[in-house]
């Protein structure tokens, strides 16, 4: 996927006011107009500067496009980073997340990573209700926790990036500090409502809320689906032959794990409700790694040996 710098397709500055970009936006569209257009590939540049645009004329888009930095080219190999979109707090209409599904606009597929409908962008919506007295419009920010969070819940002190138009009409990043409460056994995807926190009411009207939406940091040990973790567990080849008893992590804190005789890789046993907490627990999945020792001194490779010699084993035999 190629990079789109929406900078050098308007032709400005990364500093460029909002009123710049409208200005630019509005020669480049009167040139590559399809209807009126002589240049060629005038219909494939006209799109390209239109999803420019939608890009850079939005304060909240053009934050978060800029936090991606400035050493990207255009048509420069692109992938989205893991944590795009983590932390930055926009805003959408009235009505909840169904309340507009976004739309790509029939863009490139940089635009989709970045803002098509199933990242944090694709979920916006532009109005608030009517009439005099009208409530603000909610927020939403996705944020990363610890596994361990998720688990035990808890009080957490957040800083989120609130995009915002400057007097100058330059857009800047204002960073907002929150203290939040993390249920005990949220999962990823979950969104917490935190009232009042959106944007300010017209005339009197009530203030949106906020709404963060859980997602979880990579852990050095699990792998997390739902309520259900997975740990990838490391035996000895003789834990595995003769069965053995283990200390294993949990996010409880270590329990015995029965392994039993003539276990093999890739084999998972299952702690029951040993995941994350709910209604109904989550399980924790543990999957055997059976680990050959090295045959490191002259003791170890005459044990190997004599195991050669001894044993009558072909881990082949169904291949023929």
């Amino acid at each position: 996927m190629d990079y789109k710098d929406y900078y050098k397709i308007l032709g400005v500055a990364r500093d460029a006011s909002q009123e710049d970009v409208k200005r630019a936006y509005r020669k480049l569209a009167r040139k590559y107009h399809p209807d009126v257009s002589k240049e060629a590939n005038a219909e494939e540049k006209f799109k390209e500067v239109q999803e420019a645009y939608e890009v850079l004329k939005d304060p909240e888009k053009r934050a978060a496009y800029d936090q991606l930095g400035s050493n990207w080219r255009q048509g420069q190999q692109f992938t989205p980073p893991p944590d795009w979109g983590n932390g930055f707090e926009f805003s959408f209409g009235r009505g909840g997340r169904g309340a507009d599904m976004g739309d790509d606009g029939g863009f490139s597929d940089f635009f989709s990573s970045l803002f098509g409908a199933r990242s944090p962008f694709g979920q916006r919506s532009a109005g608030s209700r009517g009439g005099f007295a009208s409530a603000g419009q909610d927020h939403t920010a996705k944020i990363q926790i610890d596994l361990e969070d998720a688990f035990n819940g808890g009080a957490q002190t957040i800083e989120l990036k609130a995009p915002q138009l400057g007097d100058d009409g330059r857009v800047a990043v204002r960073p907002r500090t929150l203290k939040v409460t993390i249920p005990k056994g949220v999962i990823e995807g979950q969104r917490i409502r935190l009232a009042g926190q959106g944007s300010a009411g017209i005339g009197g009207g009530p203030a949106g809320d906020l709404y963060l939406e859980i997602g979880f940091k990579p852990h050095r040990l699990y792998q997390i689906e739902g309520r259900d973790i997975t740990l990838k567990l490391p035996i000895t080849p003789w834990e595995a032959a003769l069965g053995a008893t283990v200390q294993v992590p949990t996010l409880a804190g270590p329990v015995d794990l029965r392994i039993p005789a003539g276990a093999k890789t890739d084999q998972r046993l299952r702690l029951k409700g040993r995941g994350l907490p709910g209604a109904t627990a989550g399980d924790q999945y543990v999957v055997l790694k059976i680990q050959t020792p090295p045959a490191a001194s002259t003791q170890a490779r005459e044990l190997y040996e004599r195991m050669q010699r001894e044993m009558a084993f072909d881990p082949r035999v169904d291949l023929i």
